[in-house]
């Protein structure tokens, strides 16, 4: 079986987030844009991925048509013992754009759409080509966009926990932010703090020393650049819990580095900007011998959030981060939303489990 071709879908879902904002930069986010990759084959298979593209849609979608497509077409669909030679080869040939960036995030959809082929090939669910089985729902955190106001943080925190979610995630900066929150959410819910860069490591220190009996399971990414992994370390051993990083990492190799530098005790591969489910098993496995936790970074609706709930079934811990806003309409259905007891169950049909809704992709697509 070979790839005829390698498609890229811009999809674009608008969303409200009520009180919540997504900014980057100067730039309000409001709608959801998302790169599909649609790997066909001469068999009429047809495999699907996710490659990252939050404000560079158009960036990610030319890096797949211009770098992956020419790699792709005529290539042999592999088995799952041979997708990791194939990705290394494709990385090895693109290597002269970069190893991370947008590079990483074109290959990462040709790598979850291979998968995917894979699984369809065999007839069974990723997750059966990925080890044992241990789960079968995977329990899902509220990850809240940026509020400020502790009175609408504590608010709608409140919200969250009653929808069923079993953990919070905050994308806040302020120490009342943090105090607030654990107030509304009492004592036993986990809660996690997502600072996305902004701190030299004296003040991450500070911050999380006056968070400290706030008890926060980590605080995420909080100094500039996230790729310093020595000043990760410091906040680390002198801020009083858990550091997480890494959705801004990509190959297993950066991820090395962050994880033997001490600089994480829960390590967040993204799987649409890491390499892929090849890389994200690499980065995994390491962390599993050097006991560092693995909390997948997945505020998206694609192919993506489909891979990581398979990815997250074959281990005994993890969440599945989910962003807590409505959105106007979703590839999968009501699918891959939360029960009420905040699980989301893991597709248990061929490949990814679920092919995206057409008339869904038609609507949104931006052209």
């Amino acid at each position: 079986m070979e790839i005829t071709d390698v498609r890229a879908h811009h999809i674009r879902i608008p969303y409200d987030a009520g009180v919540a904002s997504f900014r980057q930069g100067a730039s309000a986010i409001t709608a959801l844009d998302m790169v599909l990759v649609e790997v066909t084959t001469d068999a009429g298979l047809t495999g699907w991925g996710d490659a990252f593209a939050y404000v560079c849609p158009r960036t990610t979608r030319s890096a797949v048509e211009e770098m992956i497509a020419p790699q792709a077409r005529g290539l042999k669909v592999p088995d799952a013992a041979g997708i990791p030679a194939a990705m290394e080869q494709i990385q090895r040939n693109l290597h002269l754009f970069g190893r991370y960036g947008i590079t990483m995030f074109a290959i990462s959809g040709l790598d979850i759409a291979l998968w995917d082929l894979a699984a369809k090939i065999e007839g069974v669910p990723v997750h059966r080509l990925l080890g044992e089985t241990r789960r079968m729902a995977i329990p899902a955190y509220a990850s809240l966009l940026r509020i400020g106001s502790p009175e609408n943080i504590a608010a709608e925190c409140r919200k969250a926990l009653a929808l069923g979610y079993g953990a919070i995630k905050l994308h806040e900066t302020t120490t009342p932010a943090v105090f607030a929150a654990r107030e509304a959410i009492g004592p036993n819910i986990p809660l996690m703090v997502d600072m996305n860069c902004p701190l030299a490591a004296e003040q991450a220190i500070a911050f999380a020393t006056s968070c400290r009996d706030a008890r926060p399971m980590f605080l995420e990414e909080p100094v500039w650049p996230p790729e310093d992994f020595a000043a990760l370390a410091e906040v680390r051993s002198k801020g009083g819990f858990g550091v997480a990083a890494g959705e801004n990492a990509c190959t297993e190799y950066q991820f090395r580095q962050m994880m033997e530098a001490g600089a994480v005790s829960h390590a967040q591969p993204s799987v649409i900007k890491v390499g892929g489910i090849t890389e994200f098993l690499k980065v995994a496995a390491l962390a599993d011998q050097l006991g560092v936790k693995i909390v997948p970074h997945s505020p998206y609706f694609g192919p993506g959030l489909l891979a990581t709930l398979h990815l997250l079934a074959t281990r005994d811990d993890g969440l599945v981060e989910m962003f807590y806003l409505k959105r106007e309409a979703c590839l999968w259905g009501r699918r891959i939303d939360s029960d009420a007891t905040g699980h989301i169950a893991v597709p248990t049909g061929p490949g990814l489990g679920y092919e995206p809704d057409r008339g869904v992709m038609e609507r949104y697509r931006v052209t």
